[in-house]
This record gives C-alpha cells, structure tokens and sequence, in this order.
C-alpha cells in the first residue's frame, strides 16, 4: 500500500507562468523560499485532478515568489494547464521549524478565539504580504484579517485546536 499521499504537505499554489520556457510562478505557504530551492523531485496536483511527480531543472526567487521549470515541462504551451495547482513535497523534506513555526496544515481549520470576544471563527486562509503573512477567519463577525504577528496572536494549540487572539478595536466588527 502507498502512504505517500499521507506525508505530502501543500507547500504552495502555482499562480501563473513566467516567460515563454515554461517557468511556473509558485506562491508558498510560508514566506521562506528557500525550501523550493534545492529540493530534487516535487508532487503537483493539477486542477484536473491529475497527479504529477517533477523534477525542478531551475529554481530562482523572483519577486517574493519561486519560479519553477521542470523536466519535460520546458515550454508555456505544456505547463499552462497547471497553474491553479498545489505544490506538495513530503513531510521528512520540509525544514525543521522552531517552537513558535507551523506549516499551513496544522494551522487551517483552527477554531480561532479572541481574548475580550470570544470565539470569531475559523481559520480558513493565509496569504503573505510584504510586512508579515495575514489570517483570514470566517465565522460570525464575518470575514476577519488578523496579522500574523505575536502582538495579536496569543497561543497556538494544535492539541485543542485552537488560536487564541488578543485583537485590537477595529479589527473586528463591532455586531456579530
């Protein structure tokens, strides 16, 4: 039986091509790069459902974003049909991260708690911004933006999975 599906982690989306040579534009997860950079073998899953496994040929950091080739991919016409997939790479691959790190995995879903509110929501995206990466909660008081920053996020417990917040006035509407 396979399990390597089971130790995959998204690690990002490929949001567009770059050039005629079939780069792919790559948003990560994280705001670290580097881990794209070295890695010999990459899983892709296609909005089509398909499943790739690829072999980067280049790899460079352009604008915040990593562009990708792949072998046998070397050209616009053949790659065009990827971008809106995810980027996968296996667990054992990935960095070891600090006390105070997680991957998107963990995080998603997370019940998120504020600190005078109560519960606001879940945890349901992430994006990254030139100053820090964002949280994006859905729940009562709608959509809420939390910078991801230890000013406002307290506690992370993946046990309970919870994300307890300390969020200023005006971040969070007034009436749920």
């Amino acid at each position: 039986m396979d399990n390597r599906s089971e130790l995959l982690l998204e690690i990002g989306k490929i949001v567009g091509t770059h050039g005629l040579r079939g780069d792919l534009k790559i948003r990560l997860d994280s705001a670290d790069p580097e881990v794209l950079l070295t890695i010999e073998q990459i899983f892709l899953h296609l909005p089509t459902g398909e499943s790739l496994t690829v072999k980067p040929v280049r790899q460079s950091v352009h604008k915040g974003q990593v562009l990708l080739r792949l072998q046998n991919y070397e050209s616009i016409n053949l790659v065009e049909h990827m971008v809106g997939g995810q980027v996968l790479l296996p667990e054992n691959q990935l960095p070891v991260l600090e006390d105070d790190e997680f991957y998107w995995k963990q995080l998603k879903g997370l019940q998120v708690i504020d600190r005078q509110r109560g519960p606001i929501g879940q945890l349901q995206q992430m994006f990254t911004t030139a100053a820090h990466d964002t949280y994006v909660v859905k729940g009562e008081y709608g959509e809420v933006l939390i910078p991801a920053v230890a000013q406002f996020v307290l506690e992370i417990d993946l046990q309970q999975q919870v994300m307890q917040v300390d969020l200023p006035e005006g971040l969070v509407p007034q009436e749920p």
